[in-house]
């Protein structure tokens, strides 16, 4: 009777385990001549970490659900036709921030004058610390610099990537940053974690716009073609559209059709963040972020932010990105519950 027990207490736990098992197949292709790391699940491509010279700052690039559909934007690096062609600095999934010692690090990029460069950081690839397929875990090494180079914070960056049953795909990125001299970080609504989505997960929109046509030429167009756009965002509190922007959520949500398919990419913040639960800095165009580090300048009703590092000082941001179909409430926030 005891062994008849035991075996269906057993049973009980690999079942559990098993409803909420990882596929543990994740491969890495590191490519120095590409600049990139290919990643893997189950031998389907997911996505790049990416860090060509001609970037200001390495970034996951292009992001694939697992029957292959885009939900980040194509622009600037591959362009899609009717794509908008604004901040060009929005690539795939990053993590920066607007205001370090007074240097913006998040609206780099190509499009800044050079003789406005010197008011920019930029975060340089340094090296592949660890790319490893049993845990499918990459950990990365940058630098955060100023535009003549010297260095400001030193990043360690670990992703985990999962591929879950129900053909769910997880990011999870912690990000280690340590002063390599007094740093602060004074509150500004230009952050933290970032993602540039697909034009079919923005909000419909009549709003004149520049866009890529059919042919690859920028056009602006008075009335936007809104075919297939239907993104529609919601928070742990219930707030939708645009309300999302501006408030401390836990987790907020990016849902819409595509193709066929519901896809449903949420960005989690982590319970042990600095400033949680995180102010959302969402936009109906495209722009899906989290930042920890808003404070009064993205809600009037918080208090202002300023996080300060002495030299050899550290702090650490964790986030978790969810690709998944159309999840629940209830589904998000048991993912949330076991976000340690």
């Amino acid at each position: 009777m005891k062994k008849t027990v035991k075996a269906l207490i057993i049973a009980a736990l690999i079942m559990h385990v098993s409803c909420q098992g990882t596929s543990t197949n994740v491969r890495f292709n590191v490519s120095e001549e590409k600049k990139a790391v290919e990643v893997y699940v189950n031998d389907i491509y997911f996505t790049s970490f990416i860090y060509p010279e001609n970037l200001e700052k390495p970034c996951l690039y292009p992001i694939k659900t697992p029957s292959g559909k885009f939900i980040t934007r194509g622009f600037p690096l591959n362009p899609r036709p009717f794509e908008r062609t604004d901040h060009p600095h929005h690539i795939g999934l990053w993590f920066n921030f607007g205001n370090v010692n007074g240097l913006d690090f998040w609206n780099n990029s190509y499009s800044i004058k050079p003789e406005d460069k010197d008011k920019y950081g930029i975060i340089l690839f340094d090296k592949v610390i660890e790319a490893d397929n049993r845990k499918g875990r990459l950990v990365v090494q940058s630098k955060w610099t100023d535009n003549n180079g010297s260095i400001l914070l030193n990043e360690k960056t670990t992703y985990i990537f999962e591929g879950l049953k129900n053909d769910i795909r997880t990011i999870e990125r912690v990000t280690e940053l340590t002063a390599n001299k007094e740093v602060t970080f004074t509150g500004n609504k230009e952050g933290l974690i970032g993602l540039r989505v697909d034009r079919t997960f923005e909000e419909p929109t009549q709003k004149a716009e520049k866009f890529l046509d059919a042919n690859g030429n920028v056009t602006e167009t008075p009335a936007l073609n809104n075919e297939g756009v239907n993104g529609f965002y919601r928070n742990a509190e219930g707030l939708t559209g645009g309300d999302v922007w501006g408030k401390r959520s836990k987790w907020v949500a990016l849902k819409a059709d595509k193709e066929g398919e519901t896809i449903t990419i949420v960005i989690m913040d982590n319970k042990n963040n600095p400033n949680y639960p995180a102010w959302s800095h969402a936009r109906g165009y495209g722009l899906f972020a989290a930042n920890n580090l808003g404070g009064k300048v993205v809600d009037k009703n918080s208090d202002p932010v300023e996080l300060k590092l002495s030299s050899g000082e550290k702090v650490t941001f964790k986030h978790k990105v969810i690709i998944a179909g159309d999840m629940s409430d209830q589904e998000i926030n048991r993912f949330s519950d076991d976000f340690n």
